[in-house]
């Protein structure tokens, strides 16, 4: 999933990394930063991100931030969501589903590192009490619907008989 998570995101910028321990997917050929929080969850993982970001020569100001586990993603919808949130005046562009914020599928400005951080220092794990803090668009059906007309595009595997479900489908689309 990793490496397909990496080409795919390949196909829409050319910066790709991965918040993990240094040194684990080096395989996969995308740079690594190293969470600050390891084992702190998504959250920590997102401000470490932005974090980063901010660094970069190119102090890039959004940022798309997705799980590796979501196998239904597409290059158009990636895309559509980038291309989105250059034209937000808020800190997070946010899809919302019908299981509600997707917020490892979502454009993050760099500068919402520090609300987060804030708050992440003050307790706050979960990440959609991170966005609670800031200003966010949300993207509902109307916006991601027509890149989805089989209810999968932000599917997330959990299990092992989520990623055996996954390749079956992925397999018949080939077919």
């Amino acid at each position: 999933m990793l490496e397909r998570m990496i080409e795919l995101l390949r196909g829409v910028t050319n910066q790709v990394k991965l918040v993990a321990a240094p040194g684990k997917y080096s395989v996969f050929g995308a740079e690594t930063i190293e969470d600050r929080w390891p084992g702190e969850g998504p959250l920590g993982g997102i401000i470490t991100a932005l974090e980063d970001a901010a660094k970069t020569p190119a102090n890039s100001e959004w940022n798309f931030i997705v799980s590796c586990d979501m196998p239904f993603l597409t290059r158009e919808w990636i895309a559509f969501v980038c291309e989105r949130s250059t034209k937000s005046k808020t800190q997070v562009v946010v899809p919302y589903s019908a299981s509600g914020p997707e917020p490892l599928c979502a454009c993050w400005h760099t500068a919402a590192a520090a609300k987060l951080r804030s708050g992440f220092e003050r307790g706050v794990r979960k990440v959609t009490e991170g966005i609670a803090l800031l200003h966010a668009e949300v993207l509902d059906g109307a916006d991601w619907k027509r890149f989805d007309n089989e209810g999968r595009l932000f599917w997330n595997m959990n299990t092992a008989a989520d990623c055996e479900e996954a390749r079956r489908i992925l397999e018949a689309k080939r077919t």
